[in-house]
């Protein structure tokens, strides 16, 4: 597992979307080979988001041939709702990219039939050849997705109740009141991101720093469940300096020390 230690929030996003930025360019994709791209909500990655449109909009970067597969969606959320990833998505990302819509797939949360649904993510997943990098974030509790504490290492696409932590975590995006954020979601699961040929996750701020010292310095534990990434053989964290206050000093400074290349360079368009 590589850790690369950012100085701050803007340069870990800046840094990411070069990294992949410079995967699907080495990829060449094609309409009938495309990379394929697994991509979070919330607030981690939205600083990539911007600098991958800027990219974009550079020229450095084309998404015409790159199908994506989010993470989740809340369940009973309509599309249009603002706090729906849907809707999340289109506003920080997909509108502002030539990416076509019919390579845009997001869990369904209002499908007749959740279950069925999840198995057809599954399925889409597999008849696209399967996830090319999945970029992440994690909880304040070190959930990955919506996989919280106590779920299947070797999970896949399933309904999820969500935790009251989470909801709490998320209450500040519904008007700071917990009772409108949704109970369950739709999520992808720990199998489901470990089967990626690579895996990226972004963890920033000091809010974080506890469970980054939980994936990072203790055991792969159900109960923390970002620490999965332990066990990937293509797994990387790109943190900022604030997110690694609970980490040994040594384990700081090696990281540092071996990553310094990677980080004094970002990765050539």
């Amino acid at each position: 597992m590589r850790i690369l230690i950012h100085k701050d929030y803007d340069s870990l996003s800046k840094w990411v979307a070069h990294y992949i930025a410079y995967k699907i360019k080495a990829r060449n994709p094609a309409p009938d080979k495309p990379f394929v791209l697994g991509l979070p909500t919330g607030s981690s990655p939205i600083g990539t988001y911007r600098e991958l449109i800027r990219l974009h909009q550079a020229g450095k970067v084309s998404f015409r041939n790159v199908v994506t597969f989010n993470m989740d969606e809340y369940v009973g959320l309509p599309e249009g709702h603002p706090e729906s990833y849907h809707y999340f998505m289109q506003e920080n990302f997909f509108g502002h990219i030539d990416i076509p819509k019919e390579n845009i797939n997001i869990p369904d949360g209002n499908a007749p039939d959740l279950e069925k649904e999840c198995e057809l993510y599954e399925e889409k997943i597999e008849k696209a050849g399967g996830i090319d990098l999945f970029l992440g974030g994690i909880g304040v509790d070190g959930h990955l997705a919506f996989n919280e504490p106590g779920s299947s290492m070797t999970s896949k696409t399933r309904i999820k109740t969500l935790t009251l932590d989470t909801r709490i975590a998320n209450a500040r995006f519904f008007y700071n009141d917990v009772s409108k954020v949704p109970s369950t979601a739709l999520t992808v699961g720990l199998g489901t991101i470990m089967s990626a040929r690579e895996v990226l996750i972004i963890i920033n701020g000091y809010k974080k720093a506890r469970a980054l010292h939980h994936m990072v310095e203790l055991g792969v534990n159900h109960m923390w469940t970002g620490s999965m990434l332990q066990l990937h053989r293509h797994g990387i964290i790109a943190c900022d300096d604030e997110a690694t206050m609970e980490l040994r000093v040594g384990t700081v400074k090696y990281f540092k020390d071996i990553e310094q290349q990677a980080l004094d360079n970002l990765p050539e368009l």
